[in-house]
Parts: structure tokens; sequence; C-alpha cells
């Protein structure tokens, strides 16, 4: 921007100041990257949308797994209590 500034200010002038072809231009470039910026984002949005969806079933899978393990835990605990009265309990 300043060689444009400079060239057309000393040199040859073809846009004088305000230099208005090169805020056209620059508005084209803004306006394209606007554009792309947008899909960019919406792409990295529906990535995130994914990984949310997969952590959020792998964490119920897993609170199926940990569920299923304490009542096997819970089961086990029980016949332990089951073993120890039965010994502590007189023998007939």
């Amino acid at each position: 921007m300043a060689v444009w500034a400079l060239a057309n200010t000393f040199l040859v002038g073809w846009d004088r100041y305000p230099f208005i072809l090169l805020n056209l231009f620059l508005s084209m470039l803004a306006g394209l990257q606007g554009a792309i910026l947008l899909i960019a984002a919406k792409r990295q949005d529906g990535i995130a949308a994914a990984l949310a969806q997969n952590d959020f079933d792998t964490n119920v899978a897993a609170r199926s797994d940990n569920e299923t393990l304490l009542d096997l835990h819970r089961q086990q605990l029980e016949l332990l209590q089951d073993l120890r009265s039965m010994l502590a309990s007189p023998q007939h």
C-alpha cells in the first residue's frame, strides 16, 4: 500500500489521493476474506460438534460400564458379608 501511495503521489498518478481505486481493491479483498473466514468458522463448528458428540457417547458408555462394575462390587460385598456371618456363627 505504501508503494501504491508513493507511486501515485510522486510518479505516475493514475489513482490520485484519496486513492479510490486502492480502497476499492481493499474492500473487495476484505469481502472475500470475510466469506472465507465464515466458511472456515462454520466448518470448525461442525468439527467441534462432532467431537462433542463423540465425547458424550464415550461418557455414556463409560457411565454404563461403571454402573455395571459397581453392581458387581456390591454383589461381591454382599457375598463376603454372608461368608463372614457364616464363619462367625457358631457351628452346629
